[in-house]
């Protein structure tokens, strides 16, 4: 039985937290918000995001940072990754050397370009700071429906040790040393995601998602391994897997935020209705400065850009991207009788 702190108290940290739980383990959770730890406490459930699931009535459940992190196996980071940096330096004066945390959010950090495990390593540097990333809608894992995820470390060692803690017939967890290329497909695919939610706004139909995904991840794959992530990655869970979810799920945030904007919202508008973190629309400048910085060619994710921050008409978007110039798909591919 391990010690287990989560910090977050949102719908992914409540449905891990149960996991973890139910696992054998001790868990206690943080929240920054002393309402929403009253609600817990008093309730024993999320009841607005993640209504119907139950917590135990021996977790705790605590506003009080210190106590949330000291003396604990290791930590779970599930606040929301605008929140990440704040949350780990307020953390960083009670880690011990070597404490493992597992970054559960996704995201790129706008003015820097880092990712979430970045961000906490140049804020813990004693940390040991892996990822857990995946097909993962807190709603299905709170209900104990079968899914699948990855954790990504930088040892096997630490990598086999988390899987060991998360992993039950209901939650079945892979290993991988690609941290980065983990992070990439989990926050690049909520920036497509917005794309596949306004084209379902637009009233389009399946084939222009299959067309989304598909070349979503041709976009995703390209930056990722130039900027040293894994091929494999790509076409795995975090990548592919995380994006078909993420862009066909109704409790995909990003696809619903997406969807308003489809039908006529403005992104504030669409992120009022949503109540929740809508991480793609954090994810997609820092994007398309990525794209930009390692020369990569990202046209979805320009278009988002111009939707969400330019007052682009989404219809129009989706026409540029229709009529850009012809190209083969896979440029790499000789033909027949050409050198």
């Amino acid at each position: 039985m391990a010690n287990v702190g989560v910090l977050g108290a949102g719908s992914w940290g409540t449905a891990l937290s149960i996991l973890l739980y139910e696992n054998g383990h001790q868990v206690s959770v943080w929240s920054i918000d002393k309402a929403e730890v009253e609600m817990l406490t008093q309730k024993r459930e999320h009841e607005t995001k993640l209504p119907g699931v139950k917590l135990p009535e021996d977790m705790v459940i605590t506003n009080d940072l210190k106590e949330a992190v000291t003396d604990r196996d290791f930590l779970v980071l599930a606040v929301p990754s605008p929140f990440t940096r704040a949350t780990a330096k307020s953390m960083s004066p009670y880690i011990k050397e070597g404490q493992i945390i597992v970054d559960v959010a996704k995201g790129i950090e706008e003015t820097t370009l880092m990712t979430l495990s970045q961000q906490i390593e140049e804020e813990i540097p004693q940390a040991d700071v892996a990822v857990l990333s995946g097909p993962s809608h807190a709603e299905e894992v709170g209900r104990k429906l079968p899914t699948t995820c990855v954790i990504g470390a930088k040892t096997r060692k630490t990598a086999e040790y988390l899987q060991s803690m998360f992993i039950s017939r209901v939650f079945r967890v892979y290993t991988s040393p690609d941290i980065l290329g983990i992070e990439l497909g989990g926050s690049l695919k909520n920036v497509i995601a917005l794309a596949a939610g306004i084209a379902d706004g637009l009233g389009y139909g399946d084939n222009t998602k299959a067309a989304l995904i598909t070349r979503g991840i041709a976009e995703i794959a390209r930056l990722g391994v130039k900027m040293g992530g894994k091929i494999e990655t790509f076409t795995g869970l975090t990548g592919i897997g995380d994006l078909i979810v993420t862009c066909a799920s109704v409790h995909s945030r990003n696809r619903k935020a997406g969807f308003l904007i489809g039908q006529g919202r403005t992104m504030e508008q669409a992120m009022e209705e949503v109540k929740m973190v809508v991480e793609g629309v954090y994810s997609a400048k820092a994007a398309a400065k990525l794209a930009k910085e390692y020369g990569v060619s990202m046209p979805i994710v320009d278009q988002v850009n111009a939707v969400l921050f330019e007052g682009k008409n989404p219809a129009e978007a989706v026409d540029e991207l229709m009529l850009r110039e012809h190209k083969s798909e896979h440029a790499s591919l000789p033909w027949p009788g050409e050198a």
